[in-house]
């Protein structure tokens, strides 16, 4: 039986307004009102991370702060794969989106010969690379590391030889090559890409679930489609919720609000029903920005309460158990 961890990621070099490193702290301090003793209850670590770079320009202009990325996502992958080995189930709360396909490279690495899918619960396809991004910012690219996609058929920037080397560093991360086959990715409340993005999702015939077919056809049914069908051919499940992917009503400390998204009710009971599968290794929430946030710390509050609910359900369910609450260290 696997056990329960939580793991604070404040990475924020790829993000394009800064705070994300923040989300973390901020979700503690909201369970301090909601759940006092929440964060005593399981071991709890803190990835080795640094964002000094901000202090300093980057010369990469379509792929900022790649260099020092790179150096964050060894630490990330390398952490996860050491609690994937101690059959850790780790729930992870992490600033800016790039860090995902740290995550990702970490779970490829401890179980190289098992089919991953991915769930990207999110407002933005995050499928860019330095040769289509429009913006440089590197939390649009995590699925494209993971997949170690150009997408060249697309290419609208000339990418200079140093970007590419860190670039390739990156899609090789954790294994050779990419970590999942795009018939094994699925979106759910994806509503705001670029056409670039569109034509790799036409082109894979890749799945996006939007808000409002989840609301025409109920939660339970668009979940038991993407675990029964769409990625039935899977041995591990990793699951990726950006706080975006809830209405910009909701989702205020956020750096890339977007109309027409999740209610709270929606992303709780999308995260819990998907995580009661055994076969989901890792869970990961992101990009809560608490310097962005207009209502004090609301959106850290929102994300605790589907952190919570997303860990009770997992236990409830069996899938999971609680570990004694130690000091982790890699």
């Amino acid at each position: 039986m696997r056990s329960v961890c939580i793991v604070g990621v404040k990475a924020e070099l790829g993000a394009g307004t800064r705070g994300a490193s923040l989300g973390f702290d901020a979700v503690r301090i909201a369970s301090l009102s909601k759940n006092k003793s929440f964060f005593q209850q399981y071991p709890c670590y803190e990835a080795l991370v640094s964002n000094e770079a901000l202090f300093y320009d980057t010369p990469y202009k379509f792929a900022k702060y790649i260099d020092y990325i790179l150096k964050n996502q060894v630490e990330i992958c390398e952490q996860i794969h050491w609690y994937l080995q101690k059959d850790y189930f780790p729930f992870i709360i992490s600033g800016d989106h790039s860090s995902a396909s740290a995550t990702i490279a970490g779970i490829k690495k401890t179980f190289p010969d098992k089919t991953l899918g991915v769930i990207w619960i999110d407002a933005h396809a995050d499928l860019h690379s330095p040769f289509t991004t429009p913006s440089g910012n590197m939390h649009g690219m995590p699925i494209a590391m993971a997949l170690a996609e150009d997408n060249l058929s697309q290419q609208v920037n000339e990418v200079n030889a140093s970007t590419i080397f860190y670039w390739e560093k990156l899609k090789n991360l954790g294994i050779k090559g990419a970590k999942f086959s795009p018939n094994h990715l699925v979106y759910v409340a994806v509503r705001d890409t670029e056409p670039q993005e569109d034509a790799f999702i036409a082109q894979n015939k890749i799945r996006n679930y939007t808000v409002e077919e989840i609301r025409r056809r109920s939660v339970e049914v668009v979940v038991r489609e993407i675990l029964d069908e769409k990625l039935a051919d899977c041995d591990l499940i990793y699951i990726s919720f950006d706080v975006d992917s809830m209405d910009s009503s909701i989702s205020i400390g956020t750096g890339t609000p977007v109309a027409g998204g999740l209610s709270v009710n929606e992303a709780k009971e999308i995260n819990t029903l998907l995580v009661q599968d055994m076969r989901v290794c890792a869970w990961e929430m992101v990009e809560i920005n608490p310097l962005l946030d207009t209502k004090g710390n609301k959106m850290a509050e929102v994300a605790f309460e589907v952190l919570e609910n997303t860990i009770f359900q997992s236990l409830v369910s069996g899938s999971y158990e609680k570990s004694e609450v130690t000091s982790l260290s890699v």
